[in-house]
């Protein structure tokens, strides 16, 4: 087989800037009193520091188990995948120093840097990596997101159970520093899909201790960070990777993440030199704040369109929700510009489809190829195709259901305008419900839950970091929901390597997604968030990931 070496930068993004954003959540004060700052006799500080604000505990600090931005963030300075993501989300060397790519585009082999440490002083070695993504797909692990690594020969099979040989895995170390990974077909982002948080590599000692993710004492890792203090539900800290190859460019002395689920709290952190950053992605500056911050501070306020959906998605196992026509009566009956310009305001635009504005399609953005006109706005039709679900169901009137959704002030707010909407237009009640975020997560992989909101940001960038999470039984599916010809579509476009067939059947799969309607577009991302003058290099991606490693400060 012939092969060819590869430049290590692999562009996978095509950048948009058009939205703007609102909330997650905040909690109580965690008594930092911003120590970590010392003034110059200039009055100038000079922080070593770097505070941000989660809005709630970690769900977990195993990459196998990772699934939310919370988590994501965390696992950005405590691991290090074969490659990381730049501000433009291109694939830049990492872990990995070089790789070599087949002709046919089926094997990927990667040198793993002789200087890569863990945050103990052992070696970073081709077995970790090998170890770790076989662990992931190990069907004991219980990974939800073990599927990205399906691309992989034989993965899927060993992830479902159908074998028990993890050695026909296509995973191998060939020898300490040589990683070798076999495809199924050629994937043109799995470059890209090495820099996921899944695939960052675990300690191997982690087998002789199940609770290891949950401790900061038994955490290691191998990213420009390892973690120094965790007290559970309050706070966290990490500080530098004295053995991290490139040591010499982490600046911060600690990065310390609140959990506040507040965001008028996190917010008058913000104000008072608590936090050096505030908002978006872990973090919530309040919506009504927006406009007001824009016209007072507008050097330290940025918002940034990201590859990002928000949405509520119905559990379609259960009465009502087992009937389409009601669903698509519910998503019909809002209205998602009032939602964007009277709840949020920070300028998300109304969402019709599930693929977000800033994913590369054949020639240039897919969502400009494709348009989200997949369904409209109609209050007659909704009350219509409700009476008729509920006929169909033999129900008299609509029953008494909850919308889910985890603690924030932004997430409230859209909640009880979106019940408010269903009240007047189709004269129904609908509950609501907070809950921590770790618990919806819980509730929503257990199918225990009626309608929850969610929201979903790219993985890598391609439409299938959308798409392929519905197909029948995947590990994010959490809908009930199951159709043959979509999954047929979605093993089409995986298995092609033809760029225009692919987003051919990438289409006619989201036509079918939201034909069905398991869930609800409600409008497309974007950030919003302010950093303090003087912090520099901390950067936010096409999808809204913050990268603080490389971060310093510098006296203005």
């Amino acid at each position: 087989m012939r092969t060819r070496k590869s430049a290590f930068t692999f562009v996978a993004a095509l950048l948009i800037l058009a939205m703007v954003a609102v909330g997650c959540t905040p909690k109580n004060e965690t008594g930092n009193n911003g120590a970590a700052n010392n003034e110059t006799s200039e009055g100038k500080s000079e922080t070593k520091a770097f505070r941000l604000n989660i809005h709630s505990e970690p769900s977990t600090l195993d990459p196998a188990l990772m699934e939310d931005n919370v988590s994501g963030t965390l696992a950005t300075g405590i691991y290090e995948g074969l490659t990381r993501k730049n501000e433009n989300g291109e694939s830049v060397p990492a872990t990995a120093e070089s790789f070599v790519k087949s002709e046919d585009g089926m094997t990927y082999t990667f040198t793993i840097r002789d200087d890569a440490k863990w945050s103990n002083g052992d070696p970073v070695t081709a077995n970790d990596f090998e170890y770790s993504w076989k662990r992931a797909l190990d069907p004991a692990t219980g990974s939800t997101y073990a599927y990205q690594f399906y691309y992989i020969v034989g993965a899927q099979d060993y992830n479902e159970g159908k074998t028990t040989n993890a050695d026909a895995v296509g995973i191998k170390a060939l020898d300490e520093k040589t990683l070798e990974v076999k495809l199924n077909s050629p994937t043109p982002y799995f470059l890209s899909l090495t820099s996921f948080y899944v695939y960052n590599p675990v300690h191997q000692s982690v087998k002789d201790n199940e609770a290891w993710a949950a401790d900061a004492a038994t955490i290691i890792g191998n990213g420009p960070f390892k973690m120094s203090a965790w007290q559970h539900n309050t706070s966290i800290k990490l500080t530098p990777n004295e053995y991290y190859y490139e040591k010499d460019q982490v600046k911060f002395t600690s990065i310390e993440f609140s959990m506040l689920s507040d965001s008028a709290t996190e917010l008058a952190n913000y104000e008072t030199g608590k936090l050096d950053y505030t908002g978006k992605p872990t973090g919530e500056i309040p919506a009504e704040q927006i406009p007001v911050l824009k016209e007072s501070k507008p050097d330290e306020i940025v918002t940034k369109g990201i590859a990002s959906s928000y949405y509520y998605q119905f559990n379609t196992e259960e009465v009502p929700f087992n009937n389409v026509k009601v669903r698509r009566a519910l998503s019909m009956a809002i209205d998602r510009q009032a939602i964007v310009e009277s709840v949020t305001m920070a300028g998300e635009v109304p969402s019709f489809g599930f693929v977000p504005p800033g994913i590369i399609g054949q020639k240039e953005d897919y969502r400009t190829e494709v348009k989200d006109d997949f369904f409209t706005e109609n209050v007659d039709e909704a009350k219509t195709l409700l009476a008729e679900g509920l006929a169909e169901l033999g129900l008299a009137k609509f029953p008494k259901v909850t919308l889910t959704f985890n603690t924030s002030d932004g997430h409230k707010k859209i909640a009880e305008a979106i019940v408010e909407m269903w009240r007047q237009n189709l004269g129904i009640e609908v509950g609501i419900e907070n809950q921590e975020f770790a618990v919806l997560l819980k509730n929503r992989t257990a199918m225990n839950y009626q309608i929850s909101r969610a929201g979903w940001g790219a993985d890598y960038n391609d439409p299938m970091t959308y798409l392929d999470m519905f197909v029948t039984g995947g590990g994010q599916n959490n809908t009930g929901f199951a159709s043959p010809e979509y999954d047929a579509l979605i093993a089409k476009a995986n298995k092609s390597g033809d760029q225009a067939e692919r987003i051919a059947a990438m289409t006619e799969a989201e036509k079918i997604l939201m034909d069905y309607m398991p869930i609800m577009p409600i409008y497309y991302y974007s950030n919003v968030y302010m950093l303090k003058p003087g912090f520099k290099n901390i950067t936010t991606d096409y999808k809204g990931d913050i990268d603080y490693t490389r971060g310093y400060y510098e006296a203005e």
